[in-house]
């Protein structure tokens, strides 16, 4: 895997952030008959949050995003993109087990939609993310907060 890092979000990333959403949502939202060239970036400059959010770096260069955002009952797991080159790679999984990780020792469950039939599916499955409802389009799921262990606590703050 290479070495990756996350770096608080600023205003100054939506576009990037936007033109990453739309590359790596394309295919799915093709096959759903929804994509709309306009749409997918606007939908994104109209939610991005940087105070919930992060940037991925790999050797210092933007490499894709993530969001945390906290609601009512949960943290919501949003934007997360990764640069096509990257995926497979391991760094989504590493950043994903991170927030995970903070969100556990906090308690807090964490949802996501993911859109249906988007192989991103399987890797939240893998990290304990079950099915709580679905609609055409988007698969709802939510993770419980695993207990962490006195071996190995986490001292992550859920807002950076």
């Amino acid at each position: 895997m290479t070495d990756w890092e996350l770096r608080p979000a600023s205003a100054a990333d939506v576009e990037a952030v936007a033109e990453l959403r739309a590359v790596v949502l394309r295919a799915d939202l093709e096959r759903l008959g929804r994509y709309d060239d306009q749409r997918v970036r606007q939908r994104l400059r109209d939610g991005f949050a940087p105070a919930y959010s992060w940037v991925v770096e790999v050797g210092g260069a933007f490499a894709g995003c993530v969001a945390l955002r906290p609601d009512a009952d949960a943290h919501w797991l949003e934007h997360f993109y990764l640069t096509p080159r990257l995926q497979g790679s391991g760094i989504g999984t590493a950043v994903l087990r991170e927030l995970l990780e903070r969100c556990d020792s906090a308690g807090t469950p964490v949802r996501l939609n993911v859109l249906r039939g988007s192989r991103a599916r399987r890797l939240y499955e893998r990290h304990g993310f079950t099915v709580d409802a679905e609609d055409p389009v988007d698969v709802f799921m939510v993770r419980t907060p695993r207990t962490i262990t006195a071996e190995r606590p986490c001292q992550c703050n859920v807002d950076r």
